[in-house]
């Protein structure tokens, strides 16, 4: 069982106009409502690929109402730590005309002390009965910001597979803690850790350097232009397939599902990367978050390009476990 972890949920309001009128009213004629935050993107995504897999996450007030219903019937799995405040909502408006999406987001929750033992106490119980644990998202404030450190420390002392995909000010104390698969965009790093990946010489030095933290798999995207990779001190520059973008809100999320089911389903690391890449690449192709088939995707594997930017990539069957 994979178990996602998501400190900052959010309600999604998804508005579609022909354009933004700055200086005028926009008026939608849909307002269609998701469950969002990457955790619980991946967990759809997880759903669809038909792995088994639980979301813990907060949910509070009238919004988390609607994220409960949401989620039961997208039957996503779930133990949500109910807060009093409210849980955050977004509002993310689509251009039909040039295809892009703009989104705005509400302040983040508020947890209280007594909300954030409870949290603990549902994560360590849960955690014993994952296989792999996946940190996801930002984090909700700086009182939080300790959580995924201490949780990729108490998953690793369990020997579980952790994966971290987050951004902020706890980025480095997270790196730190050692995750056994890292990912992330290129401009959250850029910004979180104030450095510069402008170059691909500098991407392979941040791949290197994530090694050197016990990092054993290391996976840098950026859009639709080529991402960075490293297992273990082996790295690749990937090209993705081309297609058609309409949306690309979660298609980071889509390829760490697609990252979990290769190692959940002992891939060789080729195949991984194909799934993964391909995953992303078609989510950026519809206008749905996470919601693609396993079908979907095996048409582009053969598009996906791995080049060695090191050692020899090995083809072998090295699937990881711990």
């Amino acid at each position: 069982m994979v178990l996602t972890v998501t400190l900052n949920p959010v309600l999604e309001h998804r508005f579609s106009v022909d354009k933004i009128n700055i200086d005028s009213s926009n008026r939608s004629a849909t307002d269609i409502l998701t469950a969002g935050g990457k955790g619980i993107n991946i967990s759809r995504q997880l759903n669809m690929l038909r792995i088994d897999n639980l979301a813990i996450t907060f949910a509070g007030g009238n919004n988390g109402k609607h994220l409960r219903r949401i989620l039961a019937e997208e039957k996503i799995n779930n133990v949500l730590i109910s807060t009093k405040d409210e849980t955050r909502f977004s509002i993310n408006v689509r251009e039909k005309n040039c295809g892009t999406v703009t989104a705005f987001f509400s302040p983040n929750s508020i947890v209280s002390s007594v909300e954030k033992k409870s949290f603990h106490e549902k994560f360590e119980k849960i955690v014993a009965n994952a296989t792999i644990v996946v940190f996801a998202g930002s984090s909700l404030s700086t009182e939080m910001d300790y959580f995924f450190s201490y949780a990729i420390d108490y998953a690793n002392s369990l020997d579980k597979i952790t994966v971290l995909d987050t951004y902020g000010n706890h980025l480095q104390s997270c790196i730190n803690a050692s995750p056994m698969i890292f990912h992330s965009n290129i401009k959250e790093v850029e910004e979180s850790l104030k450095i510069d990946l402008s170059d691909d010489e500098k991407k392979i030095d941040f791949l290197k350097y994530l090694y050197s933290k016990g990092i054993k798999f290391s996976f840098l995207t950026d859009g639709k232009n080529p991402l960075f990779v490293s297992q273990y001190d082996f790295a690749f520059k990937i090209l993705p397939p081309l297609i058609e973008e309409k949306d690309a809100m979660g298609s980071g999320d889509a390829f760490v599902a697609g990252l979990i089911y290769g190692f959940e389903k002992s891939l060789i690391f080729q195949d991984t990367l194909k799934t993964a890449v391909s995953l992303g690449a078609v989510n950026a192709s519809v206008y749905e978050t996470c919601n693609i088939s396993y079908e979907q995707i095996e048409k582009y594997f053969n598009n996906v390009k791995i080049l060695s930017v090191g050692k020899k990539l090995k083809i072998i069957d090295d699937s990881p476990s711990k």
